[in-house]
């Protein structure tokens, strides 16, 4: 029954569950209505009996009551019983041998005021009748009768139309619901369309977006939001597809150029500066392709996080610099925490630093400190700086800039500060590049652990 259930389409589910809630809450609006309509016909009966035996007891009272009891026809059967239960006077066409309710009981009834239902046969009256009793002068008792039939006859024609109408209602309201919930799920049918298209062609597009207001529209633009993200996503891959094959030509012709001129001039050649040179772009390709593991590593937030305190890698990676051109200052006034990978931290640092040291006049400056909840770190150098319009483009991967800050004829991949962000956002961090005036300050901000 469960797996049948799951089977079937959320219309039809849908439809299904609210056409059983609607049966059960037809059938019990039925049986309340019968019940209620009952109770109100029978209790409209206990009156007219008790206002006919009212009236003869007032009678009574008033030593006014002729005989026979004065009815109209067909509408009251009333008996007449005296202290000692006998009847003493009773309506046209009512027993005078046999009473309707025995004496003792004729009594609790007038005590108590509640009417009873009784066969009439017995009593030689048609079907069912409801009996009341009211006292009157002298311990007379004044029992008053009405026929149950127009209760029946109202009640079946009630529960036959009832029997023909709540299935035809039931299924009117089940069909309503069907084209109700088809036309609320015409969106999500859209939806899937559009889903299906962008399947299908591989190519990113806007889904449709309902007018309505409601959990589909809020779906529909998360989706296109979704897309919208998958898109440029799939742009950026392709652009680093197409970057990285064209620096990864640059070595590797150069690397085969040197071999076909090696075999084809095995005697005229220096084979050790071939190798030195063929070795040179080898470690130009290693470099590249770490630097691309690192980067899809950081796209993928794999990170091995642990408190590192930025002030010993400062210390650290300053250390590794103590040969360089220039000389490379740590200021840091303590320990700094976050929340980090030592590895990811480590090759970010270095990437600044070679940047650094390779465009300084004179030295570079390394300095951390706490700000706000964060942890500020800042490599300054006082070499060219760079044009503040492409403060931002160099943090793009395989980004390069043709002026001073290239002087010195390295090429790199221009990875470096594309990593730098990269690690820096992975970190919940940011990174940025300012002027230092002279020079050019990089600032990188990470949350404190």
């Amino acid at each position: 029954m469960v797996m049948w259930w799951r089977r079937r389409s959320l219309r039809a589910r849908l439809t299904l569950a609210t056409s059983a809630g609607l049966a059960v809450a037809l059938a019990l609006a039925a049986v309340l209505l019968v019940n209620a309509l009952r109770v109100s016909l029978i209790r409209g009966l206990d009156l007219s009996a008790r206002q006919g035996a009212v009236e003869v007891a007032a009678l009574i009272n008033q030593n006014r009551l002729p005989s026979p009891v004065p009815v109209a026809p067909g509408t009251l059967t009333i008996q007449v019983l005296d202290a000692s239960g006998r009847i003493t006077n009773v309506s046209p066409g009512a027993d005078r041998l046999v009473p309707m309710l025995p004496p003792a009981q004729a009594q609790a009834a007038a005590r108590s005021g509640q009417a009873r239902t009784l066969s009439g046969p017995p009593l030689g009256m048609p079907s069912l009748i409801r009996v009341v009793a009211v006292r009157a002068a002298g311990q007379q008792v004044v029992i008053a009768a009405v026929s149950y039939a127009e209760v029946r006859d109202s009640l079946a024609t009630l529960v036959k139309v009832l029997a023909i109408g709540t299935p035809l209602l039931f299924a009117l309201l089940a069909l309503a619901t069907w084209l109700l919930t088809g036309y609320t799920l015409r969106p999500i049918a859209a939806l899937r369309r559009g889903a299906a298209e962008v399947t299908e062609t591989g190519v990113p597009r806007d889904l449709p977006v309902p007018p309505a207001r409601d959990e589909v529209r809020s779906l529909a633009v998360t989706l296109n939001d979704m897309l919208s993200r998958l898109a440029e996503a799939q742009q950026r891959q392709r652009d680093l597809v197409s970057d990285t094959a064209h620096e990864l030509r640059s070595p590797i012709a150069s690397i085969r150029a040197q071999l076909e001129v090696a075999l084809d001039h095995p005697d005229g050649l220096d084979w050790a500066e071939t190798a030195r040179d063929v070795h040179a772009d080898t470690l130009r390709l290693a470099r590249l392709t770490e630097d691309l593991l690192l980067l899809a590593r950081l796209d993928g937030q794999h990170l091995r996080r642990k408190p590192i305190d930025l002030a010993a890698v400062c210390e650290w990676a300053a250390a590794r610099y103590a040969t360089a051109r220039v000389p490379v200052r740590v200021e840091a006034a303590g320990a700094c925490v976050v929340a980090g990978d030592q590895d990811a931290l480590g090759r970010l640092l270095v990437n600044l630093l070679d940047n650094a040291v390779r465009h300084a006049a004179s030295q570079v400056c390394v300095s951390v400190r706490e700000e706000g909840g964060w942890a500020v770190l800042a490599v300054t150098d006082d070499g060219p700086g760079i044009p503040p319009e492409d403060a931002e483009r160099v943090f793009g991967r395989f980004a390069r800039l043709d002026d001073a800050r290239d002087r010195d004829g390295e090429e790199g991949a221009g990875l470096g500060l594309a990593i730098v962000r990269s690690t820096a956002e992975a970190h919940g961090g940011s990174a940025s590049l300012g002027d230092a005036r002279p020079g050019l300050r990089a600032t990188v901000r990470l949350p404190l652990s």
